[in-house]
């Protein structure tokens, strides 16, 4: 019975361990896969969300793909703002192209 005891110990904290690396092992492999897959490229230097600089204090860049159009964000938390209203800031994003153009 003590030795059942131990081992469903080790099983559950083998499971909390190593359950979150293997999601942010995903996590990365899918945003490689957007980095490869992205048309247009990112026009800005900054987050298209919070205007920081990227690359700045919050590390790299998030990088995605929404509709052909490569997204830089300072961090991964700006993707839920970007996610509210996506056409607003491809909004500003074409319009910051066209001012580089």
């Amino acid at each position: 019975m003590k030795r059942l005891k131990i081992l469903t110990a080790a099983a559950l904290i083998a499971t909390f361990a190593f359950g979150p690396a293997s999601t942010l092992a995903a996590d990365k492999k899918s945003e490689k896969n957007d980095k490869a897959n992205s048309g247009k490229a990112y026009p800005l230097k900054t987050c298209v969300v919070s205007d920081e600089k990227l690359g700045g204090d919050m590390g790299e860049p998030y990088v995605f793909s929404h509709k052909g159009q490569e997204i830089k964000l300072c961090c991964k938390s700006c993707k839920k703002d970007f996610d509210k209203d996506p056409a607003k800031y491809l909004k500003k994003l074409d319009a910051a192209e066209n001012k580089t153009k």
